[in-house]
């Protein structure tokens, strides 16, 4: 990471994930990089979206490493309770619409709401979210995907306005939703052919190489893996 300060500290949140592994191999193997941390639902202390208190406990045994200058939160769930995205509205519910929320927007939000403490307040920061093409309302010519489109829409508003909030404090701070592109994980596997698929690493790569070029004026966006603008 050639923008940030060296060294820099990083922080991955979703780190056993498919793409968060990558990220957190890629901060690890760069030299510049003097600790990168990851947590997860699986690590110590473990990091559950649908707990706050998980949030701010692990958030917080962190204090002593800060101010960390790279935070990226790769999370997201597409199946959940063994069901996958639905293609019609009588496939539809409120029980995965609650759950898609809970996983994809409101956990992520969370997460912003309590790692400010370990932000740089005069250094360069840069702070991206997995988010997804298909969150995109203007971008939506198919339909379908119900909960997930919803919860990615959800969560890009989110991440929009804490953009705003969090600029009058941290005035180099640099917050972006991320469209990873389609990567070849678990959670799109299933649902996607194999021959235009990312392999997690070379994800990674491109999701670093955007977040590195983006400048104050970026604040509040939404980037693709190419470093394309997406419309909200």
């Amino acid at each position: 990471m050639k923008s940030l300060p060296s060294p820099y500290n990083a922080l991955i949140i979703g780190s056993t994930g498919g793409i968060g592994s990558a990220l957190l191999d890629a901060v690890r193997r760069d030299p510049a990089c003097a600790f990168a941390a990851g947590l997860s639902r699986s690590t110590s202390p473990a990091l559950d979206l649908r707990d706050e208190l998980s949030i701010s406990s692990a958030l917080k045994t962190l204090e002593p490493h800060a101010p960390f200058h790279l935070i990226i939160i790769a999370t997201g769930a597409l199946t959940l309770n063994g069901i996958g995205p639905e293609k019609r509205l009588n496939d539809l519910t409120a029980d995965q619409l609650m759950a898609s929320l809970a996983i994809n927007a409101i956990g992520p939000a969370l997460i912003l709401k309590h790692l400010t403490h370990l932000l740089p307040r005069q250094e360069r920061c840069l702070c991206g979210v997995l988010s997804a093409r298909v969150g995109s309302i203007g971008d939506n010519k198919t339909g379908g995907w119900y909960s997930y489109r919803a919860s990615k829409a959800a969560l890009n508003m989110l991440i929009r306005s804490s953009a705003i909030e969090l600029s009058r404090k941290f005035p180099h701070f640099v917050l972006s939703a991320l469209h990873p592109g389609t990567v070849k994980t678990s959670l799109s596997s299933p649902y996607v052919t194999q021959h235009n698929q990312f392999e997690p690493a070379t994800s990674a790569h491109h999701l670093l190489d955007v977040l590195d070029t983006l400048s104050a004026q970026d604040h509040g966006g939404f980037r693709a893996w190419d470093g394309q603008s997406i419309e909200w």
